[in-house]
């Protein structure tokens, strides 16, 4: 029999709907597996397992009275902490920052709160977000579920986590290069980076994505219906859209015919390990197998676009961490500090041809994507990496070399998602990214579940080491 914390959000609100089981009972096995986890992985900030229980209760007496609150009513999540919620402060993962309590919900949070889900805890990330690990200044570090030893990826870290171990089924994260994905395909997990504004979120940035991660697609389905909701706050969000978000399920057959790009070279960064390779070709061919036809891709990044978009963002954390008081920088992880302070002797010439890049890759991608419905690549060149470094190469000066695969979709406004698609020969999982075009965010769903259907048989989740 399924454990409660095991069971997907569909299943949770088809049992309450039945009254077979209640979100107070639901929530207190969440909350015990929590706790049983987090001495282990410390994925989770603020938990408030009283708060949570209070939701419960209030779910629990909407659906005996037949009045579910929204499409998540009763359903246990968590929350990334950047996301901002009201009257807790937000403080971006860094000791630098001052713990200010926010003034409103930020419009995930919102959504998530208006729809009924309960809210466990939030979840952690590394400072500033700048980082694809769980290393902070602020949270303990963050581990991943799968071996305790590697890092969950980030900058959702706490997220990735989270969603392997079964802090409940629904888990929101932020992207801005790889963040979702990344630690989506570390965990083993799926998450979608959605089209630029498709999740209205403040405060939007270039690139810059809400999404979900969640153990299947048909639960990332579930809260897509609930987070696409418009909200006036965020100036780049899309125009309110009536999505079929329900229609996510077009079987295997949805392969059939399409055309798809597979890329194993990113053009630029490390290059790509052997069991990553070997397990994306094995997902391409079984793809190939259902009916879809499979073309090899050039890579279309290039070492120059990273490097610029790296350089540019060097510039805007250093000219962020000069404005805060001495006392309060010298709190920021010393890796972070390196690298922005790298970009001092900058010229402006220099920033303008480094922020070009984000264009140039964002024309490239667009470009070499326009041949194909789909396209498939490795999400990372390598699986998770030691839970201690900041980044796979150790070095401030090279930080940005595994987002080769991930960063160009964030420019070019594309959605792509993470699907696992195997796992090394320790067992570490090896996630699968889907792209799409523009907007067809319900599509990258579509075949990131048919791709469910058809991929090889998943390990067990991992469970909390005995006391």
């Amino acid at each position: 029999m399924t454990a409660l914390h095991d069971l997907s959000a569909h299943d949770l609100l088809a049992a309450y709907r039945q009254r077979t089981l209640s979100p107070v009972e639901v929530t207190q096995a969440v909350l015990a597996h929590i706790e049983r986890w987090e001495p282990h992985i410390r994925a989770s900030y603020l938990p408030r397992p009283e708060a949570a229980l209070a939701q419960a209760r209030e779910s629990e007496a909407r659906w005996l009275r037949g009045e579910p609150k929204g499409a998540l009513d009763g359903v246990p999540s968590t929350i990334k902490e950047n996301i901002a919620t009201e009257g807790d402060p937000t403080p971006l993962g860094t000791a630098a920052v001052e713990l200010v309590p926010a003034a409103a919900d930020a419009p995930p949070a919102a959504r998530m709160r208006e729809a009924g889900a309960i809210m466990v805890a939030k979840t952690t990330m590394p400072d500033y977000g700048m980082l694809s690990s769980g290393l902070s200044t602020f949270h303990p570090l963050s581990r991943n579920p799968w071996d305790v030893s590697k890092g969950p990826g980030g900058s959702s870290a706490g997220g990735g986590a989270a969603a392997a171990a079964g802090y409940g089924p629904l888990h929101i994260g932020t992207d801005i290069g790889g963040s979702l994905r990344l630690p989506a395909s570390w965990c083993g997990i799926f998450s979608l980076k959605p089209s630029l504004g498709r999740i209205p979120i403040d405060p939007p940035y270039t690139g810059r994505a809400a999404g979900p991660m969640t153990r299947t697609v048909a639960d990332a389905a579930l809260m897509m219906q609930v987070l696409s909701q418009p909200d006036a706050r965020d100036s780049m969000s899309l125009p309110a859209q009536d999505i079929a978000w329900s229609q996510f399920n077009q079987g295997a057959e949805r392969l059939r015919g399409l055309r798809i790009g597979l890329m194993l070279d990113a053009g630029c960064g490390l290059p790509v390990e052997p069991e990553v390779k070997a397990a994306v070709e094995r997902a391409a061919q079984l793809i190939e197998a259902a009916g879809a036809t499979i073309v090899p891709m050039q890579p279309f990044m290039t070492q120059a676009m990273l490097d610029g978009m790296d350089h540019f963002w060097r510039m805007r954390s250093h000219i962020d961490l000069q404005a805060l008081p001495a006392a309060r920088r010298d709190k920021v992880l010393p890796y972070i500090r390196t690298w922005a302070d790298s970009a001092a002797g900058m010229s402006g010439t220099e920033v303008f041809n480094a922020s070009h890049q984000f264009h140039l890759t964002r024309v490239a991608t667009v470009k070499a994507c326009s041949a194909f419905d789909y396209v498939i690549s490795p999400v990372a060149p390598m699986p998770a990496f030691q839970a201690e470094l900041p980044s796979p190469t150790n070095d401030p000066l090279r930080p940005l070399e595994h987002i080769g695969f991930t960063v160009p979709f964030n420019m070019s406004e594309q959605p792509a998602a993470s699907v696992n698609c195997g796992y090394t020969s320790t067992g570490l999982p090896i996630g699968l990214q889907i792209a799409g075009a523009r907007f067809d965010d319900l599509g990258v769903l579509q075949v990131s579940h048919a791709f469910e259907l058809i991929r090889d048989p998943q390990k067990a989740w991992p469970q909390p080491p005995a006391v």
